[in-house]
């Protein structure tokens, strides 16, 4: 059984300032197989490197990202955990792409929306209902666009939570490696079981399934090996998660803690 590969979630969010060009330095420099970072859009249609869709929890700014030009949003200085001002900016979609493309990692680029994702739950009849959110407009475009342009197409996994940007995606490359991310409050509110998110994976033509850790056991991998499906998952940060993750053959651990994943998978070599 192969070794799970390892990406750096947000860049590593327990070491650098989350989403933050530290981040992904210091993250291709431990060593990584890849880097995970979110993507929104600006108002002015600049696709920017940052997980929420305000600006509050993470920089010195407020409110929504999508209200603010790109020129803005690059002179605002990223938070770290502990909520005090770094010397990092949020990064442009370009300036994460520049860093990449100079180091061997993979990507995987979630592409996000300016409001909730996708809503999961059941009709009268008790069948499943997907309501997906809403989109920015052309954003897949553009990232598709700079991915092209950067060389990174190849080196890049697309995924979002929102079936919706999806199903655009492959649209527009339909031979682009795609991932439906799920967590756990979705399979809840669909009264599902862990492994019946491979068919919903499977549906939307995926090649991946990120579903959250606690998610993961032994039938959700089964389900996702007979569909050929890989499996994604995030984001377990404690020694005892990892190991029992990379025991059931997930093919890539996504953690805040890259440099405690690296150093248990080498030792298990």
């Amino acid at each position: 059984m192969a070794a799970p590969r390892i990406a750096a979630h947000r860049g590593g969010a327990a070491l650098w300032p989350e989403n933050s060009l530290t981040a992904f330095a210091g993250a291709l420099v431990l060593g990584v197989d890849l880097l995970e970072f979110d993507v929104h859009q600006s108002a002015d249609g600049e696709p920017v490197v940052i997980h929420d869709a305000t600006l509050d929890r993470t920089t010195e700014g407020t409110g929504a990202v999508c209200a603010q030009p790109a020129v803005a949003l690059r002179r605002l200085r990223l938070r770290d955990r502990d909520g005090a001002l770094t010397d990092d900016h949020v990064p442009l979609l370009d300036e994460v792409l520049a860093l990449a493309s100079r180091g061997g990692a993979e990507l995987l680029l979630e592409i996000k929306g300016p409001a909730f994702s996708v809503r999961y739950g059941r009709d009268a009849a008790g069948r499943l209902e997907i309501v997906p959110g809403p989109l920015y407009e052309a954003l897949e475009e553009r990232v598709l666009a700079r991915l092209s342009a950067a060389g990174m197409t190849d080196r890049t996994n697309v995924m979002a939570f929102n079936p919706a940007v999806i199903a655009r995606a492959r649209s527009l490359a339909p031979s682009q490696r795609t991932t439906l991310l799920v967590g756990r409050h979705h399979v809840e509110s669909a009264a599902a079981r862990p492994a019946e998110t491979v068919g919903w994976a499977e549906r939307l033509g995926v090649t991946d399934l990120g579903p959250a850790h606690t998610l993961v056991d032994a039938d959700v991998v089964a389900a996702a090996r007979a569909r050929g499906l890989g499996l994604i998952v995030w984001t377990p940060n404690d020694e005892s998660e990892m190991r029992r993750l990379a025991a059931l053959g997930v093919d890539v651990i996504t953690t805040d803690h890259p440099d405690l994943a690296l150093r248990l998978r080498d030792s298990a070599r």
